[in-house]
């Protein structure tokens, strides 16, 4: 019994792209959940629409760590043309079930293996319709494994019910096939394998959720009114979370809706289009992937320079070029950084939690208004297409801020003295008015050419330099307004690491694994925006050593730290990585030990000699 593991194992689904096996997969990850259990969830399907590989692996984890992992313990093959890799990937001792219609040989004999007769089950025993056969052959393998593992049957109906939104005849026709398949696991399959799974209370007041759909409610709770989009992979899913969230959560007048959600004709229409909506006054935005960022940077320059305020969100994928659609990476940073010919400095939102992505929804509307500017949010697919346990989301927790905006009482106070590109207050951001909703005095003409205070045109050299040199004011001025980083202390360490967005879950983990390993210390700093505030600073200021954690190839936001401190630049000691995979612990520890330079700088015992690096081979 001694022997047993409990609930601290990866389970992973090897099948078809476009098989249906979603379904069964979430149930799984759902029920575990409800369990009380720790869990997470990757997707690794291809960029094709149906036909080739696709991973699903779902972490259980006792003490609550949530990164990937590369390690297997309980493989499931459904798919033939994967079984090979499949069943490699089985870490010794573990549990190896696979379908008994695909007629391969096993010869490993360090796992426990399970055949499971999927077309059987569904065919004589479950009574399922003969039109929703192959519909519902994924959910043999959840009854199988809900009996071999000890998955409460109760939490996997819950989580169909969840799933089928209460619709009857899908959830007993689904869970028929699960009670079928687990009665056939009772009798015929003796338990061979250490892994079980066992009730927790560790999930109580959390939610599980993605991040596309935690920013698109987040969006729609700051006051979304318009939103274009052309459809890309990893960010099309919140702008569908958009179309499907607004009718239900946004009201009416005279029977009309108070909000449009729009499909352009391309990327850059859609950012003309929310443009063309914060000018006139409404809260706009889009949401798009790397390759359709490239196609907005030439209206992202006219937002900048005629200081219109927009929302981007940006659901990172690993590029250059069409690149690895389905894969994640945090590769856009410098590109959004500098986005737009000419002299640009663009403001950056970087959520590292799906609760975040909620948050930095309402919360990019503020800034992008305040600073009359576009604001960029850079999620990723890992974070915006995965389930991830979270905090419940928070309602707005101040009230909404228009920025410096003049109403009609205020150009009647006036007079009609005032300058749409004046900077009367010294922070670099002047006053403007919505088109349309105010006095005749408001008027004035935006263009993306040169001009002056008062919108005029003009090529006069002194007059471009001094509107070009107050609106690089205003990116120091937004360091009062984005959130501040989230920083993590380990009592005497003079090393740190620095890290941002979706990396988060891997480097608490390496942090643990380091301290208990090797009794190494480090402190953590996670970066949430761009311009870096004060915080920031301090902490490369404060530590000997600093590891930049990041998954791109060059070290991204290693650069603009050197850019934004060259003091401090042989502190900084880039830790990257750009194969299109999550983050995993043993990878960041790894690395920064490799990295370590002697005398080490990090508090530590003995080091250990031995490092490895990322593996780069997943099932």
């Amino acid at each position: 019994m001694t022997n047993n593991i409990v609930n601290d194992f990866s389970i992973t689904v090897g099948t078809v792209n476009g098989s249906g096996s979603q379904t069964a997969n979430t149930t799984i990850l759902r029920a575990l959940f409800k369990m009380g259990i720790p869990v997470s969830g990757k997707n690794l399907f291809p960029s094709n629409i149906q036909g080739l590989p696709t991973w699903y692996t779902i972490r259980l984890s006792k003490d609550g760590f949530t990164a990937r992992r590369d390690r297997h313990e309980v493989v499931v093959a459904i798919n033939p043309n994967s079984f090979a890799r499949d069943l490699a990937a089985v870490q010794p001792g573990g549990a190896f079930f696979y379908a008994d219609d695909i007629k391969q040989p096993v010869s490993r004999d360090d796992i426990s293996v399970y055949t499971m007769p999927v077309k059987d089950i569904v065919r004589r025993d479950a009574n399922v319709p003969s039109d929703f056969k192959d519909l519902v052959g994924n959910m043999v393998y959840v009854g199988i494994l809900a009996h071999m593992l000890g998955i409460d049957l109760e939490k996997i109906h819950a989580a169909l019910s969840f799933h089928f939104k209460g619709k009857q005849k899908p959830i007993d026709m689904n869970f028929n096939v699960v009670k079928a398949s687990a009665e056939w696991a009772k009798s015929n399959l003796e338990k061979k394998d250490p892994y079980y799974i066992e009730p927790m209370d560790k999930t109580t007041g959390l939610i599980m959720a993605d991040g596309n759909t935690a920013a698109a409610l987040g969006s729609i709770y700051g006051g979304v009114q318009f939103a274009a989009w052309y459809p890309i992979t990893p960010a099309s899913s919140l702008a569908e979370s958009l179309i499907d969230h607004l009718p239900m959560l946004r009201g009416r007048e005279d029977g009309k809706n108070t909000y449009a959600v729009v499909q352009a004709e391309d990327e850059l229409a859609a950012l003309g289009m929310a443009i063309g909506a914060g000018w006139s006054g409404l809260r706009a935005m889009t949401s798009t992937s790397g390759p359709g960022l490239s196609l907005m940077t030439e209206f992202a320059g006219l937002a900048y320079y005629a200081e219109v305020p927009v929302v981007i969100w940006d659901v990172q994928r690993i590029g250059p070029s069409t690149g690895l659609p389905t894969r994640t990476s945090q590769g856009d940073l410098t590109f959004v950084n500098f986005i737009g010919h000419g002299d640009t400095q663009q403001i950056i939102l970087l959520p590292g939690s799906v609760d975040e992505c909620f948050e930095f929804g309402w919360r990019a509307f503020d800034i992008a208004e305040r600073m009359q500017t576009p604001v960029f949010v850079l999620s990723d697919l890992d974070m915006g297409m995965n389930q991830w346990m979270c905090k419940p989301f928070q309602y707005p927790d101040q009230p909404m801020d228009r920025g410096k905006v003049l109403w009609e009482k205020d150009l009647e106070e006036l007079k009609g003295n005032w300058a749409r590109y004046l900077d009367k207050d010294g922070d670099g951001i002047p006053y403007r008015t919505i088109p349309g909703n105010t006095h005749p005095m408001g008027s004035y003409f935006l263009r993306g050419t040169g001009h002056d205070e008062n919108a005029r045109y003009t090529e006069e050299a002194p007059v471009w330099e001094r509107n070009m040199d107050r609106i690089r004011k205003k990116f120091e001025t937004a360091k009062k307004y984005v959130p501040p980083p989230v920083s993590h202390s380990a009592r005497g360490a003079t090393s740190g690491i620095i890290a941002f967005g979706s990396t988060e879950a891997a480097i608490q983990e390496a942090r643990t694994q380091l301290e208990a390993e090797k009794g190494i210390l480090t402190d953590y700093l996670r970066i949430r925006a761009v311009p870096f505030t004060d915080e920031v600073q301090k902490f490369v200021e404060q530590h000997d050593q600093l590891y930049v954690v990041e998954l791109n190839r060059d070290g991204q936001i290693h650069q603009l730290l050197t850019l934004a401190y060259p003091e401090y630049a042989t502190k900084l000691v880039s830790v990257a990585c750009s194969d299109g995979l999550p983050a995993t612990a043993d990878w960041v520890r790894d690395s920064i030990l490799e990295k370590a330079k002697p005398p080490a700088g990090i508090n530590s015992r003995p080091k250990s000699k031995k490092t490895t690096s990322r593996k780069k081979e997943v099932i």
